[in-house]
């Protein structure tokens, strides 16, 4: 057995331990509950050279770590394993606040709602020097600037009202200024307001706003114009005798209707609303925290306020770092935040109650996300940024085996479980559900999403898709294969996708997928698979199933992708930010060639082959397999004959309990002699698993 000696240093608190071996096995340094990380880093960096020649590890004990600032590390932490020891060890922020801090409001307590009175609590704030944050006075995306609280380790929700769902705009009365008006055309030329901004007015139904005259700060969580794009507004009056409200600050679209379903919205973080339990509400000017207990609220529950914005853990030029089986938890920033490092490795960690993401990692590469669970982020789970775009030389960082759930509390739109950046990352064998919008936002050339699960999501948003990608044609050569995509969309009206090519982009390839009950084609071309003006998309051995309709597009004329290619928004990105007309773009993409000069009778369309359709009401609006169209206009989808449609069970194992293999005897194989068996058994987790 190896000689373990225990050694003493200045560096390390009382709690901290550190073991020499004189056989080749890494150095250790214990971090017991009362110890500090800070202080086990540092501790390691003070080791000698010797020492560090076989790897250090610093073992988290069971316990609470609560960081009082963000743990930083660096290049002269490069080769040090963060793991736990036998049990749960959670790094986390915030103040821990005990149950008797809590009092019953005093009778009259001016803004609480009389009926709620009774059952609401209240801590002082101002002997524990809790910031609030400043108020802003612009419009922002969520989350909104105020203290979160955890009870127990489950989120409370900010006083609102209504308490479940939202309420409409009755009317609109007055758009205010806007930075665009969302269209392709003014959006890409730059155009902004020119006039002084102002706020929008709209009416409302009922009496409920006058409640909030006397409220010192009024915001509005809603979907002010798109049903794509959700913001918090700073309210500036209420005027009760009009039933309408008007806002401080411009909205980024306008107030108005741009997408077909009524405009939702509801009041935040409002002492007027606290009549609900579980919800609470922070007093910024009189330093106070009102409650409104949930039903597990008693002498022992764990009460927890994050009100300090910072990451857990930060690292900047690191190499060869692992974090191993630690949780992360409750925290008003990202909780790992990893910048221009090399082979960082995050293992079977688990994620939950943070603010923003769970792990943002720029400029990276070779870095590794494997067996994690995250779920109850606020703005998404991983995005992934590395490799170099100029040279298309790929990052090669990964993110494997995860399962990702419940990842857009605060913000409704654009925050994705996973978001791929840069050139060549993947992400693979991850289940990803529970969002009201996208759950994968793709940005950049080669990478690969494959072996993926991705269900329930796209839930209640409009113009929206699970997967989407766009607006850039120089990002390309992108591969989706052999993911299985489940109840994926609502009916709004405008139409959602699974996969979704928006605004020119092409050059990317659907393979192997399997579609089941996925996109809703509303009112335009919307698709399973949609593509909105670009071409050179590819479909191919896919299967569709009950998809009410499988491929969509939004075709453009010649004219449209003439200014689209011309203004200085896709200039820039086409010619300056990377260079499509010159190796290694030409020499990779060969279709770029002369992309700037596309002549009237060039072919633009994307093309299906080898292709399932089952059970799904509409081909495509206005198509028949093999029909051919000319290509003047770009984006229109071209079928061969070997896509075919069924109205019955093409010979899956068990359609109904969703096993979507193929038997060995399929009449889907007969009808399509090419077609490749998808590895539907391989899709999914490699270590099945359920967040606790």
């Amino acid at each position: 057995m190896a000689n373990y000696v225990s050694v003493k240093s200045c560096l390390v608190a009382a709690c901290v331990g550190l073991s020499a071996c004189a056989c080749a096995r890494p150095y250790v340094i214990n971090v017991k509950p009362c110890g500090s990380l800070e202080a086990a880093r540092d501790a390691a960096r003070a080791l000698s050279a010797s020492d560090r020649a076989n790897g250090v590890e610093i073992v988290i004990a069971p316990g609470i770590y609560r960081i009082g600032a963000t743990l930083k590390l660096g290049p002269q932490d490069s080769g040090v394993t963060w793991r736990t020891g036998c049990g749960r060890a959670v790094v986390c922020d915030g103040m821990e606040l005990k149950p008797e801090q809590f009092r019953p409001v005093p009778e009259g307590t001016p803004r609480v709602d009389p009926e709620a009175r009774a059952n609401v609590l209240v801590a002082d704030l101002a002997a524990a020097n809790v910031w609030l944050g400043d108020v802003p006075k612009r419009e922002f995306r969520a989350p909104m600037p105020i203290p979160e609280l955890f009870v127990d380790g489950v989120r409370m929700t900010a006083a609102r009202w209504p308490n479940e769902g939202w309420a409409t705009v009755a009317k609109f009365i007055d758009q205010g200024t806007k930075n665009n008006d969302g269209s392709v055309g003014d959006s890409l030329k730059g155009k902004k307001t020119q006039v002084q901004p102002r706020g929008g007015t709209f009416g409302y139904e009922g009496d409920r706003p006058s409640r909030w005259t006397k409220a010192p700060y009024l915001w509005l969580h809603g979907f002010w114009c798109f049903d794509w794009y959700d913001a918090v507004t700073p309210v500036a009056s209420v005027n009760t005798a009009s039933n309408s409200i008007t806002f401080a600050a411009q909205h980024q679209y306008g107030v108005r209707a741009g997408n077909p379903s009524p405009r939702r919205w509801r009041a935040v973080h409002l002492l007027e609303e606290l009549d609900a339990p579980g919800e609470y509400y922070a007093d910024r000017d009189a330093k106070k925290l009102y409650l409104y207990p949930p039903a597990s609220f008693g002498s022992g529950s764990r009460i927890v306020l994050t009100h300090t914005w910072r990451h857990l853990v930060s690292v900047e030029k690191g190499t060869d770092i692992v974090f191993r089986g630690i949780d992360f938890a409750e925290c008003q920033g990202d909780a790992v935040m990893l910048r221009n490092c090399e082979r960082v490795a995050i293992e079977k960690c688990r994620f939950s109650n943070i603010r923003c993401k769970a792990i943002v990692a720029n400029g990276c590469n070779g870095c590794r996300i494997v067996s994690c669970d995250i779920h109850d982020t606020g703005t998404g789970g991983i995005t992934l940024h590395g490799g170099d775009r100029k040279t298309l030389t790929p990052g090669k960082n990964l993110v494997e085996d995860c399962l990702i759930r419940d990842f857009s509390v605060h913000c409704l739109t654009y925050a994705s479980a996973i978001a791929l950046q840069g050139c060549g990352n993947t992400a693979r064998h991850n289940e990803l559900s529970g969002a009201p919008h996208m759950a994968v936002g793709v940005n950049g050339n080669d990478h690969v999403f494959e072996y993926n699960v991705v269900s329930n999501v796209c839930m209640s948003s409009d113009d929206a898709s699970a997967f989407y990608k766009g607006r850039n044609p120089s990002c390309r050569g992108n591969v989706l294969r052999y993911n299985f995509w489940s109840e994926i969309g609502s009916p709004r009206g405008h139409g959602n996708a699974a996969v979704y090519f928006d605004d020119g982009d092409g050059g990317d390839f659907v393979i192997g997928n399997v579609f089941y009950r996925c996109g809703e084609p509303g009112f335009g071309g919307f698709g399973t698979v949609f593509c909105h003006g670009g071409y050179s998309n590819v479909v191919d051995n896919c299967i569709f199933v009950e998809c009410r309709r499988p491929l969509g597009s939004s075709p453009w004329a010649q004219k449209r992708w003439e200014d689209f290619l011309q203004s200085p928004l896709e200039q820039g990105r086409l010619t300056k930010e990377v260079d499509i007309r010159q190796p290694p773009y030409t020499t990779k993409y060969p279709e770029l060639i002369g992309y700037f000069d596309p002549q009237p009778d060039e072919i633009r369309w994307n093309a299906a082959f080898n292709s399932a359709f089952v059970n799904c009401p509409a081909f495509l609006p206005g198509r028949k397999p093999g029909e051919k169209r000319p290509g003047i206009i770009s984006g229109r989808w071209y079928t061969n004959s070997t896509d075919v449609v069924f109205d019955h069970d093409p010979g899956f194992r068990d359609m109904r309990g969703k096993d979507f293999r193929l038997a060995d005897d399929a009449e889907l194989y007969r009808k399509i002699p090419g077609f490749k068996p998808i590895p539907f058994e391989k899709i999914g987790l490699l270590t099945p698993r359920n967040v606790q």
